[in-house]
């Protein structure tokens, strides 16, 4: 089983979690504008617990958006850091499949529509399913108002709203089973998301750790008149 380090900073949530020996340790806070302060001594955190250093690691798993522009770039520059100083791979997550991923553990919902408050009067929406544990998308990943979300063309059953988007419920034309719009991404169900990944080979070298932002226009420089 492999020892796997998991950071996710993609939303007000900063978390680390680790995985070593089929055992899961983890830290967790909602502290906007704090995890650059934090994310390390929550990583050392983890590992000290652990008795563990750093080289134990077989990957670094992170939240690769979508999410603040800022957020997501801290995980990313510290497993970057991290992952070249360890020559260690790296596995991206959807910080979408992770907010399904968690409703999945602490609601069991298995049929989940994510929604982030993207700003800009937008939401970061996918629907996931659960198969054998694993949240998967169904459909594709996308941003837009929240007038025009909607559930995958083939949709049936039940379905549970989460995440922060779901603040825009009265504007969602998806009928859910409830909802939670306080759902934040947990690094705990990214590692396992990251797990399943890894299963499948499918870590990458440090320098394909890659933000996914969806919109285009993120941190665009303006131009000069």
């Amino acid at each position: 089983m492999p020892t796997l380090l998991a950071l996710d900073t993609a939303t007000e949530a900063c978390s680390v979690a680790l995985l070593h020996e089929g055992r899961t340790l983890s830290r967790y806070e909602v502290i906007p504008r704090l995890h650059a302060q934090r994310l390390l001594p929550m990583v050392r955190e983890v590992m000290d617990e652990a008795g563990l250093a750093l080289s134990a690691l077989d990957a670094i798993a992170f939240g690769r958006g979508p999410g603040a522009f800022t957020g997501v770039r801290i995980a990313i520059g510290v497993v970057q850091g991290l992952a070249f100083a360890l020559q260690r791979p790296v596995l991206p997550v959807s910080d979408l499949a992770c907010i399904a991923q968690r409703a999945w553990r602490e609601q069991g919902a298995r049929q989940v529509a994510v929604a982030i408050d993207a700003r800009m009067d937008e939401v970061y929406w996918a629907c996931y399913r659960e198969q054998g544990g694993e949240m998967q998308l169904a459909g594709l990943e996308a941003v837009l108002p929240p007038e025009q979300v909607a559930l995958p063309r083939e949709a049936t059953g039940h379905w549970f709203g989460a995440g922060t988007g779901w603040g825009y419920a009265g504007r969602l034309p998806v009928q859910a089973e409830g909802h939670d719009a306080t759902l934040l991404p947990h690094a705990q169900d990214l590692l396992q998301l990251a797990s399943f990944a890894w299963q499948r080979g499918e870590a990458v070298d440090a320098e394909q750790a890659q933000p996914i932002y969806l919109r285009d226009n993120v941190a665009t420089p303006k131009a000069h008149p």
